[in-house]
């Protein structure tokens, strides 16, 4: 059968021709063929006709390039790339935001950037489905400023574009807040950040991509301050350009799951500026001042010249006299003036910088010194002839031809004139290194240990004194370790006296590997050792545990065996530990305790550590138990998670969070509280957290039969350390493998604090993981590290309000504030927000009318055992 098919497309410029076609079709087959040739015709013509490109200016989102030939800026550059990869050819059409509407809508447009949705624009013009870019409007201030919530903005000027919405909705604001907030009518954002830059208003609003652009060169940042969120799309005409918006989608989409697509480098690319701050005018003023005075000075020598030729013939032999006295004294005396430049030098200058006197003077200190040493003289300087001191000082000099550096003992004092005006300072050097070193040499022999180099006795007790003086005033906690060698004395009448000093000048060299600066390790005589420690945890348990933890480390540094003379010696160590805080000891006293705790460390065996206070033993032995306890509870299956459930705003149950318990064999319920920062600081969180992952994605295998828990989801807890470790990715992949559990399933709950470090491997490892279907939620958000930049980039699905806003946000207008602007952003994003700790029906109402969707807490459960947790599911049903 023959059919005629008549057929006509249109093009950017309308109605470019029609086409007649005839086909001889024999059954579906040939109904499929024509089809597939319409397609490629019509697609074929979208690449060879050029697309008109309406453009407008709204850096850095929009505008043309220098050349007015291509869309630029943000949404342009997209816009090129994805017409780079589709063949496509763009013309831009130049016009005004309403100029551009008017051509969309008249067809002389094809394709209009940056337009937000709305549903009367809906009706007048084609849009494609995934966002382009999202936007909010966001308050700009000084860094000075303190505007956190919307009562911070009460009294304060904001600078705002007069007539938009964003007047509009601060007036609103202010309104609901019951407060007074001074709005600035502004015709540009550039206007709105000046007038903040200058002090004339206290903070702008302006759209996020501006400001994220602009504020720095305005000395300007961004505020949490955010409100009016916004998608923004490409524009076609109402009926055309399908084919056009179908290929945007299908790029954006395929771009945005991809962290190094062009998508991603064009945002990177149109970030925030670098400020280029034009020279202070202080500085210039500075500089003009200072000319003023080298001029004044220049006058002022050129005066002083005139008078001494005058006078020349009187002062001659006078001068000639002082000159020889000068220079036979044993100092260095020179004159500067209020220039700094040198007028008279004695010959022992001449003699240190190796030059004739006349060719010193009109010089100044950076033609002689390094710069360090310029800096200390013109300090002194300072001193001088701006304050009229007279200074004493000891100076270290480095010469700039890198000559030994020298110490002088310096007198200077200021030269007056008959007005009692500064006008110069004379300055007197001796040369003390010599006495210095001897003064060094002494000190070492006084304070130092001569075999081990350690500081010795004397040098310990003072030492040890100012710090209790510290920790009486401040608090902090603090140790002293007294450390005796095991079986020294065999060594010696075994091996003789030279092994026992090598063995103690290695036994000093491996303790100092451990201590850190501002702590001291000594020899206290003989084969004993002390070590003080300032600085450990407030917390006294905290401190005991860092404190037998670094005891423990030493005993390991001197177990390590050493040869002399062939002969094999494994030295060991017994390790007196005692505290101190704020009560206030004699150093004698902390010695004299730590020195028998190190007794009873002997008494117990030798190679051991033990605490001088019984109570503090025990606390230490009871943490060591505990550690013990989670070894041996993973390896007993004393652990088991409980599930609390998560549930929409309509009632329906969405998923759970599984919560880590132990039920210890003979304590019963040991609270998370107790023995996760045990397993944090024991590296045992690792084997832990490994088994919660196992045990959850074990669980779902079992719910993925039952009818009403098969399709809810799993969040589980993940921390630093398992984060941040590099086999993370693939033992979870291993997990969800082994266990067959659907990973679309199982959401991984991370807090701010795990973003402050190596932000850029935590992105790459959620994005494979992300890959494989696994969920993201950000636990506890505002309560850490918040940066919308990472933020933007992190493959997240889910915002967790912070259960501290939710507690007081009936009661606490911060709190109310904060709360909404998260799930403002929560939207923005395209994130779910899920609250945690709701406790009342009064602040699920509220979460709700402010757009909350999701909510976890003890108004609908506690964290229940597996069993229970499924009885509950049944009965809601």
């Amino acid at each position: 059968m023959y059919v005629l098919l008549f057929f006509k497309f249109r093009m950017n410029q309308g109605c470019r021709g029609a086409g007649l076609m005839y086909a001889r079709m024999r059954g579906p087959r040939s109904f499929v063929l024509v089809v597939i040739l319409l397609a490629s015709i019509s697609r074929l013509s979208v690449a060879e006709q050029p697309i008109r490109v309406g453009v407008y200016e709204n850096p850095p989102k929009l505008f043309l390039d220098p050349e007015q030939s291509a869309p630029n800026g943000l949404l342009g550059d997209l816009l090129v790339e994805i017409a780079r990869h589709e063949r496509w050819t763009l013309q831009a059409v130049p016009c005004e935001w309403k100029e551009c509407l008017a051509g969309l809508k008249t067809g002389r447009i094809d394709i209009l950037p940056d337009v937000a949705e709305s549903a009367e624009r809906r009706s007048l013009m084609a849009f494609h489905q995934v966002p382009a870019l999202r936007s909010w409007s966001q308050l700009f201030a000084r860094e000075s400023e303190r505007l956190a919530s919307p009562l911070d903005l009460a009294g304060r000027r904001i600078a705002v574009l007069q007539d938009s919405i964003q007047q509009d909705y601060l007036r609103n604001l202010s309104q609901s807040f019951g407060i007074a907030i001074e709005l600035l009518g502004v015709r540009s954002f550039d206007e709105a950040f000046s007038l903040v830059a200058a002090g004339s208003a206290d903070g702008a609003v302006v759209n996020q991509q501006y400001g994220e652009f602009n504020a720095a060169a305005f000395d300007l940042v961004p505020t949490p301050l955010m409100f009016q969120p916004v998608q923004l799309f490409y524009a076609a005409p109402l009926g055309q350009g399908e084919a056009i918006l179908q290929r945007i989608d299908a790029r954006l989409t395929e771009w945005k799951q991809d962290a190094d697509s062009p998508y991603y480098e064009i945002l990177q690319h149109w970030g925030p500026r670098l400020p280029t701050s034009p020279l202070p005018q202080k500085i210039l003023w500075g500089m003009g001042l200072l000319a003023t005075l080298l001029v004044l000075a220049a006058v002022l020598l050129a005066s002083l010249k005139r008078k001494v030729k005058q006078k020349s013939r009187d002062l001659a032999e006078n001068d000639r006299r002082l000159n020889t006295i000068l220079s036979n004294v044993d100092a260095y005396i020179y004159i500067k003036g209020s220039d700094y430049r040198y007028q008279y030098v004695n010959s022992r200058v001449a003699q240190l910088f190796n030059l004739p006197e006349e060719a010193i003077l009109g010089c100044t200190d950076e033609q002689f010194f390094a710069p360090d040493t310029v800096t200390s003289i013109r300090a002194q300087d300072q001193r001088v002839l701006l304050l009229g001191e007279r200074v004493v000082d000891e100076v270290t000099q480095q010469r700039i031809d890198n000559a030994e550096a020298r110490t002088h003992l310096t007198v200077k004092q200021p030269l007056r004139n008959e007005r009692g005006d500064i006008v110069g300072l004379v300055g007197v050097s001796t040369d003390i290194t010599e006495r210095k070193r001897s003064e060094e040499q002494i000190h070492q022999l006084a304070f130092y240990d001569s075999l081990t180099g350690l500081p010795n006795r004397n040098l310990l007790i003072e030492r040890l004194d100012h710090a209790l003086a510290t920790t009486s005033r401040t608090g902090v906690v603090g140790a002293v370790l007294f450390i005796d060698l095991d079986n020294f004395r065999d060594l010696n009448d075994t091996l003789g006296h030279r092994a026992g000093d090598l063995i103690l000048r290695l036994v000093g060299e491996r303790l100092q590997l451990r201590v850190r600066e501002g702590d001291t390790i000594a020899r206290f005589g003989g084969d004993e050792f002390v070590l003080v420690i300032e600085g450990l945890d407030d917390a006294v348990e905290e401190a005991l545990f860092q404190a037998e933890h670094l005891a423990e480390v030493l005993l390991n540094l001197i177990n390590q065996a050493f040869e002399f003379e062939g002969n094999i010696y494994t030295p060991t160590a017994s390790i007196g530990i005692v505290l101190f805080e704020r009560q206030r000891h004699s150093a004698d006293d902390m010695i004299k305790w730590a020195e028998l705790a190190m007794y009873e460390a002997k008494a117990a065996g030798r190679n051991s550590v033990r605490f001088f206070d019984p109570s503090m033993q025990a606390q230490v032995r009871s943490r060591a138990e505990l550690e013990a306890g989670i070894r041996r509870g993973l390896d007993n299956g004393e652990f088991e998670l409980h599930y609390q459930p998560q549930y929409s705003d309509d009632g329906e149950l969405v998923g759970a969070e599984a919560l880590l318990r132990w039920q210890h064999p003979e304590r019963g319920m040991v609270s998370p509280a107790e023995f996760i920062p045990v397993a944090e600081a024991s590296g045992l969180i690792r084997p832990l957290g490994h088994w919660v992952l196992e045990e959850a994605c074990r669980q779902l295998v079992r719910w993925d039969t039952d009818p009403v828990l098969g399709s809810i989801a799993i969040s589980v807890n993940i921390s630093a350390v398992q984060m941040h470790h590099e086999n993370f990715v693939n033992e979870l992949l291993n997990v969800l493998e082994h266990s067959g559990a659907n990973a679309r399933r199982l959401k991984l709950e991370l807090t701010e604090s795990m973003l402050v470090r190596n932000v850029e491997q935590t992105i790459d490892k959620m994005a494979a993981l992300r890959r494989r279907g696994v969920g993201f939620s950000l636990d506890d958000f505002g309560t850490g590290y918040s940066s919308l930049i990472y933020l933007k980039r992190l493959p997240l699905d889910q915002l967790k309000i912070d259960q501290g806003f939710v507690h007081d946000l009936l009661h606490d207008a911060n709190d109310t504030a904060i709360v909404r602007t998260v799930i403002a952003l929560g939207q923005s994003l395209e994130l779910s927000v899920i609250a945690e700790g709701v406790e009342t029906d009064e602040q699920r109402s509220v979460l709700t009318d402010f757009g909350c969707r999701y909510f976890q807490g003890y108004l609908f459960s506690r964290p229940l055992p597996a069993e229970a947790f499924e009885a509950l599911a049944h009965e809601q049903v």
